[in-house]
């Protein structure tokens, strides 16, 4: 019976996106993406065995790439299929080039999931993190594919480990394997009598350390920060910047600024340098020597190598959808700032602000006394950024333990 009402919502959810579709960018993209889904180039040529990745979004693909390029140094034979949820996924990572095919997950209805399994014909499953399509899973649990979650992290609060939440629980045990970031997780699964939990870590530790040794130099941010103090905005969203500019406009010490947005909108951007008192620049029209304080980057694909200028880092998110990545600046060590709001459920944010490396920031009076304070303060600050260093450093690995799990699937 659950079954069949999940199923019906399914169809409806399908039904209330074409309406909303006509409102909304992101889901018009999606939705017609579902309508295009090229079902044929699915079909290997060779007969070769295949691999099928899912990821929900942009993050979880981060997060369950080491796994993947892993994968295929070990298995150069395998055919893989990625698959993405997210427009913010697919869009960006279209052309991953680890591979074969790379497409949105058909919605998750039985004759789309009859026809996507048919097609790909997968040999192993793996579902980064979360996403429990129902009908996928029971499908791959009849047809006898093994099935792996990983990078995953359970909370008591979920609908797994309440007393009616018997049909998502059914969901869990779909899974041959479960392979979470931490003991809690395990221990949660167990209390549910699930036989086969293993904690393995966290694979975005792995990638950020990876993205942190690839970092580029970037000659233009050594000239403008000019052996200045420098913060940066990390996916900054317009809540971030209802806090960061007041703060920048009061803030009287030296320090150089580089604001990179959650998303490039030249009228939000141009809005942003209208507000603020100093003087500002956009990264495609940075020239050498330019006297601004403040740069906004209008493109994607640089944060990640800037951070390794950083002093500081903001890191934007916490006030509205979710905090985005820690992780990266983390990397690099730097005292970390971001939003009060939402931040709870990134353990990594709760580790940091314990071991006082970390901030989560009520208002702009409240990030200029806590900058102030570490900016005075040069032994602090580098306590904190090795604190975060260290961080990273001693969480690495969870890659060779999920790899060592596939190989004795396979």
């Amino acid at each position: 019976m659950f079954a069949f009402f999940y199923t019906l919502s399914i169809y409806c959810l399908l039904a209330l996106t074409r309406v909303a579709a006509l409102f909304n960018a992101k889901i018009r993209r999606w939705q017609q993406a579902q309508a295009n889904i090229d079902f044929s180039k699915l079909k290997s040529n060779g007969g070769q065995p295949t691999a099928w990745f899912h990821a929900a979004s942009l993050g979880e693909f981060e997060q369950g790439r080491p796994v993947i390029e892993a994968f295929r140094a070990k298995y150069p034979h395998y055919r893989i299929v990625l698959t993405f949820f997210s427009p913010s996924g697919y869009e960006v990572r279209k052309n991953y080039e680890k591979a074969d095919v790379v497409l949105y997950l058909p919605a998750d209805t039985p004759a789309n999931v009859k026809q996507f399994l048919d097609a790909v014909q997968p040999n192993i499953a793996f579902f980064i993190k979360y996403e429990f399509w129902y009908n996928y899973l029971s499908e791959l649990r009849c047809r006898q594919v093994p099935t792996l979650l990983f990078s995953t992290i359970f909370r008591p609060n979920q609908l797994f480990f309440k007393p009616y939440g018997g049909f998502y629980r059914k969901m869990l045990f779909c899974f041959d394997a479960i392979l979470v970031q931490n003991q809690a997780s395990k221990t949660l699964l167990e209390s549910v009598q699930y036989p086969n939990a293993i904690f393995t870590g966290d694979t975005r530790f792995d990638r950020v350390a990876q993205i942190a040794q690839q970092a580029r130099a970037i000659p233009e941010i050594v000239t403008f920060k000019d052996n200045s103090p420098l913060l940066i905005v990390g996916s900054a969203w317009p809540d971030d910047m209802e806090v960061l500019i007041p703060f920048l406009n009061q803030f009287n010490k030296s320090l150089k600024i580089i604001i990179a947005p959650h998303e490039i909108d030249a009228a939000q951007i141009e809005n942003w340098q209208k507000r603020l008192k100093q003087s500002s620049l956009k990264w495609s029209e940075l020239k050498t020597n330019d006297p601004a304080n403040l740069l906004f980057i209008d493109c994607i694909g640089l944060l990640s190598s800037l951070y390794r200028y950083a002093d500081f880092a903001f890191i934007g998110g916490a006030y509205g959808d979710g905090l985005h990545n820690i992780l990266e600046p983390a990397a690099f060590g730097m005292p970390l700032f971001f939003g009060d709001k939402y931040y709870n459920k990134f353990q990594e944010a709760l580790d940091l602000i314990n071991q006082k490396a970390a901030y989560s920031i009520k208002n702009a009076k409240e990030l200029e006394q806590k900058i102030v304070e570490i900016y005075d303060n040069e032994a602090l600050r580098q306590q904190q950024a090795e604190i975060c260093r260290l961080y990273v450093q001693n969480q690495i690995g969870a890659t060779g333990r999920v790899m060592a799990v596939i190989e004795s699937v396979l």
